[in-house]
């Protein structure tokens, strides 16, 4: 699985839960897709027709790397997407509970509680994340978010903690400041996509 970056990526989950007046998710014209349907006993079920392909050899070298590669990032996806999207939905609620608290010691107690619970219930499995995968989830929290992790630890903790850990980011070949491109990214867009159908499907049944 990589190196453990414990520290590091709960930190990243933490500084989500201090972001004030921001979109919860930053949608890309790409959040939903029309798809064929089918009708069984009743229930709808989304259908998706795959061209056929003929298997006659085995695949060249330079395409099982990208074969590999390509099933390293899914993976990748398929497991930090889920964090992603539930720190989106606890943003907002943290928005909208933040919005009614006026007094900075009661703003600052209900972030440490929420903190508090947010470690107890993500911290071992962050832990577990490897290098690549957290590489991964910091463009997931932007897609999502609408913000860079820099950006949110900035504002957690002030300018130098977020250039403190830019520097282990850099470290370990990330960067906090990274930033979700539909272009860019489109392989994990795509993902991502594959993750949304298949999850509405599941809702059928």
């Amino acid at each position: 699985m990589g190196r453990s970056i414990s520290a590091f990526f709960i930190l990243i989950m933490l500084c989500l839960f201090s972001r004030v007046g921001v979109n919860a998710q930053t949608r890309h014209g790409l959040d939903s897709i029309p798809v064929s349907a089918v009708i069984i006993n009743g229930d709808t079920i989304p259908s998706i027709t795959l061209q056929i392909v003929e298997v006659i050899d085995k695949l060249p070298k330079k395409f099982r790397k990208q074969r590999e590669a390509w099933t390293r990032l899914r993976n990748a996806v398929y497991v930090t997407y889920p964090y992603a999207v539930q720190a989106s939905r606890i943003l907002k609620d943290v928005n909208s509970k933040l919005a009614t608290l006026h007094d900075k010691k009661d703003r600052k107690a209900y972030l440490a509680s929420v903190e508090k619970q947010m470690k107890a219930q993500f911290g071992d499995k962050l832990e577990n994340l490897s290098i690549y995968q957290g590489r991964i989830l910091m463009k997931l929290i932007n897609r999502q978010t609408g913000q860079n992790c820099y950006e949110i630890i900035k504002e957690l903790k002030g300018g130098f903690s977020a250039r403190m850990w830019q520097t282990v980011a850099f470290f370990f070949g990330g960067n906090l400041k990274s930033e979700y491109d539909l272009e860019e990214d489109k392989d994990i867009e795509a993902i991502v996509q594959e993750i949304e159908i298949y999850r509405g499907s599941r809702a059928y049944n």
